[in-house]
This record gives C-alpha cells, sequence and structure tokens, in this order.
C-alpha cells in the first residue's frame, strides 16, 4: 500500500471519473496512465482542440485545467467541453469543482457546459446543493485514493469506450 505523504490533490478529472468509475479514480491517481491512442481519447482531445477556437484553452488553476476560460461582461467564465451530454451529471459536477475551487480562493465566477457536437449549452452556477454534493464527492475520491488496491471492476454503459477496459476485462 503506497503511503502518501499528504491528502490526495483532486482536479476535475477525478471528480468526473468518481460519477463514472470508482475504479479509474484510483488507477488515475496512482499514476495508470490510459490508452493514449485510444481513438475515444483522440476524438475528445481533437474536439476540445477544434472548437472555440478563439477562447483560451487549456487553462491550469490549482490541481484542474480548465478547458476554456474567458471573460463575458466583466465575469470570468470557465468552459467545459464534452463530446456528448450522456455523462451531464458528472460533467456538471466536474465544472462545479472548478467554480468551486475558484470561489474558494475568492474568485467569483460562472460555467458553461459545451457540447460542441450537439449545439448544446449548458450554464452553471454554483450552489450550495452542488458545494454539499462536491463535499460527499471528495470524500469518497480520498477513499478510493488511500484504498491499497482499486475497487473491484464493474461493468457499466462507459466500458465500451473506456480506454481502461484492458486493466479491467483482460
Amino acid at each position: 500500500m503506497p503511503i502518501f505523504s499528504e491528502l490526495p490533490r483532486i482536479g476535475g478529472t477525478l471528480v468526473w471519473y468518481c460519477l463514472i468509475c470508482k475504479r479509474q479514480v484510483w488507477l488515475i491517481s496512482h499514476g495508470v496512465e490510459a490508452d493514449k491512442e485510444d481513438e475515444f481519447l483522440k476524438l475528445g482531445r481533437l474536439i476540445d482542440e477544434s472548437s472555440y477556437e478563439r477562447v483560451r484553452h487549456s487553462v491550469s488553476f490549482g490541481d484542474s485545467k480548465f478547458d476554456l476560460l474567458k471573460e463575458e461582461k466583466g465575469v470570468l467564465v470557465i468552459g467545459e467541453i464534452k463530446k456528448s451530454s450522456r455523462s451531464i451529471e458528472a460533467a456538471r459536477l466536474q465544472l462545479a469543482h472548478y467554480l468551486y475551487e475558484l470561489a474558494k480562493s475568492g474568485i467569483a465566477a460562472r460555467g458553461e457546459l459545451l457540447f460542441p457536437k450537439e449545439r448544446r449549452r449548458e450554464d452553471v452556477s454554483i450552489t450550495e446543493d452542488l458545494q454539499s454534493k462536491l463535499d460527499e464527492i471528495y470524500m469518497e475520491i480520498k477513499d478510493i485514493v488511500l484504498s491499497p488496491c482499486p475497487p473491484k471492476a464493474q461493468e457499466c454503459k462507459y466500458c465500451k469506450n473506456c480506454a481502461y477496459q484492458e486493466l479491467c476485462w483482460s
């Protein structure tokens, strides 16, 4: 079992995966990388890089990386680009995590979930309900990360397109 000298650093990706697959949370937090040649990962990167080209991309803040950062009418706007709205709750909480982290640093912002292939967008603002859900997710992530081994693989609707599937089903 690895001994951590500090609590795990929680970025938006871990929040996203906590709602998609607990096993991926453990794998990512322990440095196990996904198959970089996975076609679905490549497609996601292409959509991210080729969408909203006039806006600042891949902005780091703490342990997170925002897909987009812009200012509209004096308000900071954080954008999260997704291939589809299939996992909208996970996307919403990932974006809420970014807004929460900014708010904890005294920075007011609003968020936009962006689904370019669907020509759809959804505004997200941090609320007490979202903060409460995030606090629960953070505790769950810490429990998963500090576990000596990954959670058992459990098949779900996301497994078919997962870049980690070889580590679960081979």
